[in-house]
Protein backbone atom coordinates (compact mmCIF):
# COMPACT_ATOMS: atom_id res chain seq x y z
CA UNK A 1 0.00 0.00 0.00
CA UNK A 2 3.00 2.59 1.20
CA UNK A 3 4.60 1.38 -1.86
CA UNK A 4 1.56 1.99 -4.08
CA UNK A 5 0.80 5.75 -2.55
CA UNK A 6 4.38 6.28 -3.43
CA UNK A 7 4.74 6.12 -7.20
CA UNK A 8 0.98 7.44 -7.12
CA UNK A 9 2.26 10.44 -5.41
CA UNK A 10 5.84 10.46 -7.99
CA UNK A 11 2.87 9.85 -10.97
CA UNK A 12 0.82 13.03 -9.50
CA UNK A 13 3.73 15.11 -9.21
CA UNK A 14 4.97 14.50 -12.74
CA UNK A 15 2.04 14.98 -14.64
CA UNK A 16 1.97 17.88 -12.72
CA UNK A 17 5.28 19.25 -13.62
CA UNK A 18 4.26 18.41 -17.78
CA UNK A 19 0.82 19.74 -17.44
CA UNK A 20 3.04 23.41 -16.27
CA UNK A 21 5.71 23.33 -19.08
CA UNK A 22 3.62 22.72 -21.83
CA UNK A 23 1.99 25.99 -21.56
CA UNK A 24 -1.91 26.65 -22.54
CA UNK A 25 -3.13 25.68 -25.95
CA UNK A 26 -6.45 25.71 -27.78
CA UNK A 27 -7.85 21.70 -27.97
CA UNK A 28 -9.50 22.09 -31.04
CA UNK A 29 -7.81 25.42 -32.97
CA UNK A 30 -9.31 24.96 -36.23
CA UNK A 31 -12.54 24.99 -34.73
CA UNK A 32 -12.53 27.53 -32.19
CA UNK A 33 -10.16 29.38 -34.04
CA UNK A 34 -13.60 29.64 -36.69
CA UNK A 35 -15.94 30.30 -33.66
CA UNK A 36 -14.57 33.12 -32.20
CA UNK A 37 -12.87 34.81 -35.86
CA UNK A 38 -15.79 33.70 -38.65
CA UNK A 39 -14.31 36.04 -40.63
CA UNK A 40 -11.05 34.37 -41.04
CA UNK A 41 -9.01 32.43 -43.62
CA UNK A 42 -6.43 30.63 -41.69
CA UNK A 43 -4.11 30.80 -38.49
CA UNK A 44 -0.33 31.14 -37.94
CA UNK A 45 0.64 29.48 -34.23
CA UNK A 46 3.74 31.56 -32.67
CA UNK A 47 5.42 30.43 -29.49
CA UNK A 48 7.07 32.46 -26.88
CA UNK A 49 8.32 32.35 -23.43
CA UNK A 50 9.70 34.93 -20.92
CA UNK A 51 12.74 33.12 -20.61
CA UNK A 52 13.61 33.39 -24.28
CA UNK A 53 12.06 36.91 -24.69
CA UNK A 54 13.75 38.69 -21.97
CA UNK A 55 14.66 36.77 -19.73
CA UNK A 56 14.56 37.24 -15.50
CA UNK A 57 14.33 41.39 -16.10
CA UNK A 58 10.94 40.63 -18.09
CA UNK A 59 10.08 38.50 -15.66
CA UNK A 60 10.85 41.34 -12.89
CA UNK A 61 8.98 43.62 -15.50
CA UNK A 62 5.92 41.45 -16.07
CA UNK A 63 5.73 40.63 -11.83
CA UNK A 64 5.28 44.23 -11.96
CA UNK A 65 2.78 45.75 -14.08
CA UNK A 66 0.72 42.37 -12.80
CA UNK A 67 0.92 43.93 -9.42
CA UNK A 68 1.83 39.83 -8.18
CA UNK A 69 4.34 37.53 -8.18
CA UNK A 70 4.60 34.30 -10.38
CA UNK A 71 4.38 31.44 -8.73
CA UNK A 72 4.31 27.44 -9.02
CA UNK A 73 4.05 25.25 -12.21
CA UNK A 74 1.58 27.58 -14.18
CA UNK A 75 4.20 30.62 -13.74
CA UNK A 76 7.57 30.44 -14.43
CA UNK A 77 9.56 32.57 -17.14
CA UNK A 78 10.68 28.75 -19.15
CA UNK A 79 6.78 28.14 -19.47
CA UNK A 80 5.90 28.21 -23.36
CA UNK A 81 2.65 30.53 -24.22
CA UNK A 82 1.01 29.78 -27.66
CA UNK A 83 -0.41 32.75 -29.75
CA UNK A 84 -2.64 31.96 -32.32
CA UNK A 85 -2.13 35.20 -34.84
CA UNK A 86 -5.33 34.88 -37.02
CA UNK A 87 -5.83 36.07 -40.80
CA UNK A 88 -8.31 36.94 -43.31
CA UNK A 89 -6.35 36.81 -46.29
CA UNK A 90 -3.53 38.27 -46.41
CA UNK A 91 -3.82 40.43 -43.41
CA UNK A 92 -3.55 40.00 -39.35
CA UNK A 93 -7.64 40.37 -38.23
CA UNK A 94 -6.60 39.95 -34.65
CA UNK A 95 -5.22 37.50 -32.05
CA UNK A 96 -5.86 34.10 -29.51
CA UNK A 97 -3.86 33.81 -26.50
CA UNK A 98 -4.48 31.91 -23.95
CA UNK A 99 -2.48 31.44 -20.18
CA UNK A 100 -3.32 28.99 -17.16
CA UNK A 101 -4.05 30.29 -13.60
CA UNK A 102 -4.09 28.14 -10.64
CA UNK A 103 -8.28 28.39 -9.66
CA UNK A 104 -9.94 26.98 -5.96
CA UNK A 105 -10.20 23.83 -7.33
CA UNK A 106 -7.30 23.40 -9.81
CA UNK A 107 -5.85 25.09 -13.27
CA UNK A 108 -8.18 27.22 -14.70
CA UNK A 109 -7.47 27.68 -18.90
CA UNK A 110 -8.32 31.10 -20.02
CA UNK A 111 -8.15 32.62 -23.48
CA UNK A 112 -8.75 35.90 -25.00
CA UNK A 113 -9.97 37.01 -28.54
CA UNK A 114 -8.08 40.41 -29.17
CA UNK A 115 -8.35 42.89 -32.10
CA UNK A 116 -4.86 43.38 -33.99
CA UNK A 117 -5.00 46.58 -31.68
CA UNK A 118 -4.99 44.54 -28.10
CA UNK A 119 -9.16 45.66 -27.26
CA UNK A 120 -11.23 42.07 -26.09
CA UNK A 121 -13.43 40.51 -28.58
CA UNK A 122 -13.91 37.70 -26.45
CA UNK A 123 -13.20 35.25 -23.62
CA UNK A 124 -12.87 31.34 -24.00
CA UNK A 125 -13.05 29.62 -20.77
CA UNK A 126 -11.47 26.08 -21.90
CA UNK A 127 -10.57 24.92 -18.23
CA UNK A 128 -12.16 25.21 -15.18
CA UNK A 129 -13.37 22.73 -12.72
CA UNK A 130 -15.67 24.53 -10.34
CA UNK A 131 -19.90 23.90 -9.65
CA UNK A 132 -19.94 27.72 -10.76
CA UNK A 133 -18.14 26.83 -14.10
CA UNK A 134 -21.63 27.07 -16.71
CA UNK A 135 -21.57 30.69 -15.06
CA UNK A 136 -18.29 31.69 -15.79
CA UNK A 137 -18.69 30.37 -19.03
CA UNK A 138 -22.13 32.06 -19.71
CA UNK A 139 -22.21 34.68 -22.52
CA UNK A 140 -23.85 37.25 -20.33
CA UNK A 141 -20.56 36.87 -18.10
CA UNK A 142 -18.25 36.89 -21.51
CA UNK A 143 -19.87 39.88 -22.87
CA UNK A 144 -19.00 42.21 -19.78
CA UNK A 145 -15.18 41.72 -21.00
CA UNK A 146 -15.57 42.73 -24.63
CA UNK A 147 -14.15 46.31 -25.69
CA UNK A 148 -11.55 46.52 -22.42
CA UNK A 149 -8.17 46.41 -23.09
CA UNK A 150 -4.68 46.38 -21.07
CA UNK A 151 -5.55 50.11 -20.39
CA UNK A 152 -8.76 49.30 -17.92
CA UNK A 153 -6.58 46.32 -16.71
CA UNK A 154 -3.59 47.67 -15.84
CA UNK A 155 -5.71 50.10 -13.33
CA UNK A 156 -7.34 46.82 -11.56
CA UNK A 157 -5.93 46.26 -8.36
CA UNK A 158 -5.96 42.33 -7.57
CA UNK A 159 -6.23 42.49 -4.08
CA UNK A 160 -9.41 44.29 -4.19
CA UNK A 161 -10.86 43.21 -7.44
CA UNK A 162 -11.66 47.12 -8.27
CA UNK A 163 -10.17 49.39 -11.00
CA UNK A 164 -8.59 52.49 -9.82
CA UNK A 165 -7.67 55.94 -11.25
CA UNK A 166 -10.25 55.36 -14.09
CA UNK A 167 -12.81 57.81 -14.45
CA UNK A 168 -15.51 55.18 -15.77
CA UNK A 169 -13.78 52.11 -14.39
CA UNK A 170 -15.46 49.27 -15.79
CA UNK A 171 -17.85 47.39 -13.57
CA UNK A 172 -17.27 43.38 -13.97
CA UNK A 173 -20.05 40.90 -11.93
CA UNK A 174 -18.93 38.21 -10.71
CA UNK A 175 -22.00 35.41 -11.72
CA UNK A 176 -21.62 33.43 -8.65
CA UNK A 177 -20.61 35.80 -5.37
CA UNK A 178 -20.62 32.05 -3.21
CA UNK A 179 -16.80 31.80 -5.37
CA UNK A 180 -15.14 34.83 -5.32
CA UNK A 181 -11.73 32.78 -5.50
CA UNK A 182 -12.25 31.57 -9.44
CA UNK A 183 -13.73 35.26 -9.86
CA UNK A 184 -10.42 36.52 -8.73
CA UNK A 185 -8.17 34.07 -10.26
CA UNK A 186 -9.76 34.62 -13.95
CA UNK A 187 -9.43 38.32 -13.76
CA UNK A 188 -6.03 37.42 -12.71
CA UNK A 189 -5.74 35.61 -15.88
CA UNK A 190 -6.93 38.27 -18.01
CA UNK A 191 -4.79 40.48 -16.75
CA UNK A 192 -1.68 38.52 -17.08
CA UNK A 193 -3.02 37.36 -20.54
CA UNK A 194 -2.86 41.12 -21.61
CA UNK A 195 0.56 42.01 -19.97
CA UNK A 196 2.08 39.00 -21.98
CA UNK A 197 0.51 39.91 -25.02
CA UNK A 198 1.96 43.41 -24.74
CA UNK A 199 5.08 42.56 -24.34
CA UNK A 200 5.28 39.79 -26.44
CA UNK A 201 3.35 41.36 -30.01
CA UNK A 202 2.08 44.85 -28.94
CA UNK A 203 5.28 46.55 -27.54
CA UNK A 204 8.10 43.76 -27.80
CA UNK A 205 10.74 47.29 -27.77
CA UNK A 206 9.72 47.94 -24.39
CA UNK A 207 11.12 44.17 -22.89
CA UNK A 208 14.83 44.67 -21.78
CA UNK A 209 17.47 42.22 -20.80
CA UNK A 210 17.12 40.10 -23.79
Amino acid sequence: MKTYTFFLALFTLAAGHLWGAVGCDLNDPDRDVKRLFPESTGYKTIYKSIRESGGDALLAQVETRLGDKFRGLYETAEVPYTLYEIHKGAGIVGYIHGVNQKGQYGGIQVFLSLTPGGVITGIYIQRLTSESASRFRSKDFGKQFVGLSLKEFSQLDLSSGKFTGLPDPPLLNNPDPSDKADFAAILRSVKKNLILMDVFIYHPQTVKGN
